[in-house]
């Protein structure tokens, strides 16, 4: 192994479960639950359905995350998933995850996670929307919220750099407090904004599928509805899942920083759950709470589609877009913390063995690897200015279920090849469960490769620009 064998000697390990488990459910909350459903609803058409989306997608990812927990009580070093698919296969495997990762995914869901954070601010600041244009960089304007999105990414490092322990803080904080107001939006949803009818409307039909292609779909006697079926019901699903499941994605990102958890052979697979478990609790339940506050068509109909609002406005009136503005400014900056907390890791893990910049596998006087979260916090900036980075997360849509689907088969792979190693977690439910989870991410990356090839095409093509940048990262080394 190219780890540094004294690891443990530099990183802190300070973090408890508590910690962790808000790394994990922090890091997985941002904005995608007061967006996503909107999607989903015209793509499947009827509430059944579209709650059956989350319900997946929510069984997936505690799948996954019990799985990771094998690997995780392994191989309790910082990197992470990184590390896991170096042991499983080889570097460079590794390398075009870590690749990937910098080169869009992690840095790319920062950018996005900021401007969606700048954006709701304009909500109670309006001076700092994206229609205040400040100035233009070689043609390209640059808006006010773009500026406030990169602030608040060095702000959120520059913390970081200080040391885990604060990080943490702002991490479990602002966590606690997202998850408090999820769960207070949900049963004052059902309390003071639910309403009987529109929920015995919205599930008449529950589960007939269909897909609603414009408003004027929608109002035809439900029914007769233009039913889905065959090719055309998987491809509503696997765009569906896309919404549900990349608004649970980075759960894994906790392995990241495994050298600074306290007893990681066994916080890190019980965060993992925790986590996940009490995520996908809130997932349903809201969606739940948006069935029996706002009627099916405005449900996948909403401006922007911006649901959470809508829901709050009908639960607390004209405050309630203030109340969300709020909400979803607290969860993206608490997610934006541990995304930039996590994310660096990978790239110490990557430098120590030789395939990242060199400085960035050392680590400061506060015991974090500041050069990594600085070069981190430079290219998600850049992506914050580009404005591409939505079209960029779109793309690697493929490739981030493909190192998924990876990572699992590792637990196969070093059963056979190193049983010899200490495993004082073993994945749940193996072998049924972790091989489930790779055929049920295959079949949904085939259908996307199918029917979102603009996007996946692209993607792939994305991670296999690695190869060169690999062998020129080996050649230097």
């Amino acid at each position: 192994m190219r780890i540094n064998q004294n690891e443990q000697n530099t990183f802190k390990p300070s973090l408890g479960l508590l910690d962790a488990t808000m790394i994990v459910a922090g890091s997985m909350i941002g904005s995608g639950i007061f967006l996503v459903s909107g999607e989903i609803a015209r793509e499947v058409g009827s509430a059944g359905w579209l709650t059956l989306m989350w319900v997946l997608a929510g069984v997936v990812t505690l799948i996954a995350a019990l799985s990771y927990g094998e690997l995780s009580a392994m191989f309790p070093k910082a990197g992470g998933q990184y590390v896991y698919l170096r042991e499983a296969y080889n570097p460079f495997i590794a390398f075009l995850f870590g690749w990937t990762q910098f080169g869009v995914i992690q840095t790319g869901t920062i950018a996005a996670v900021a401007v969606a954070f700048a954006k709701y601010t304009a909500y109670l600041i309006p001076a700092v929307g994206t229609d205040n244009i400040l100035f233009s960089i070689v043609g390209v304007n640059i808006s006010a919220a773009q500026v406030l999105a990169i602030v608040s990414i060095i702000v959120l490092t520059y913390i970081n750099t200080r040391g885990v322990q604060s990080g943490k803080i702002i991490q479990t904080v602002f966590t606690l407090a997202k998850l408090l107001s999820l769960f207070g939006l949900i049963v004052f949803g059902f309390l003071l904004g639910a309403h009987k009818n529109i929920w015995d409307a919205n599930w008449a039909h529950a589960w007939i599928p269909q897909h609603i292609a414009t408003k004027d779909a929608i109002p035809k006697p439900l029914d007769s509805p233009i039913l889905l079926s065959g090719m055309a019901l998987l491809g509503a699903i696997a765009i569906s899942m896309k919404g549900s499941l990349f608004s649970s994605d980075a759960w894994n990102n906790v392995t990241f920083i495994a050298g600074e958890i306290k007893d990681p052979q066994k916080n890190i697979g019980r965060s993992l759950f925790l986590g996940t478990f009490i995520v996908t609790v809130i997932y349903v339940s809201a969606n739940l709470m948006y069935l029996a506050v706002i009627p099916f068509h405005d449900l996948a109909f909403t401006p922007d589609d911006r649901i959470g609002v809508v829901a709050a406005i009908n639960t607390f009136g004209s405050v309630g877009a203030i109340i969300i503005a709020v909400m979803i400014m607290v969860s993206t900056f608490g997610c934006n913390n541990g995304l930039i907390l996590s994310g660096a890791r990978i790239y110490y893990g990557m430098a120590q063995d030789g395939l990242f910049f060199k400085k960035a596998g050392t680590l400061n006087k506060n015991s974090v690897p500041a050069y990594a979260l600085w070069i981190q916090c430079f290219w998600a900036s850049f992506l914050c200015l580009t404005g591409r980075y939505g079209d960029l997360l779109s793309m690697v849509i493929f490739g981030v279920l493909i190192f998924y689907i990876l990572t699992i088969a590792g637990i196969f792979v070093l059963r056979r090849t190193r049983p010899e190693l200490p495993r004082p977690y073993k994945a749940f439910g193996y072998p049924v469960l972790p091989a489930l989870y790779i055929v049920v991410a295959a079949v949904l990356a085939l259908l996307l490769l199918r029917f979102e090839s603009n996007y996946t095409v692209p993607g792939l093509g994305i991670i296999l620009l690695g190869i060169p940048l690999y062998y020129l990262a080996k050649r230097k080394a």
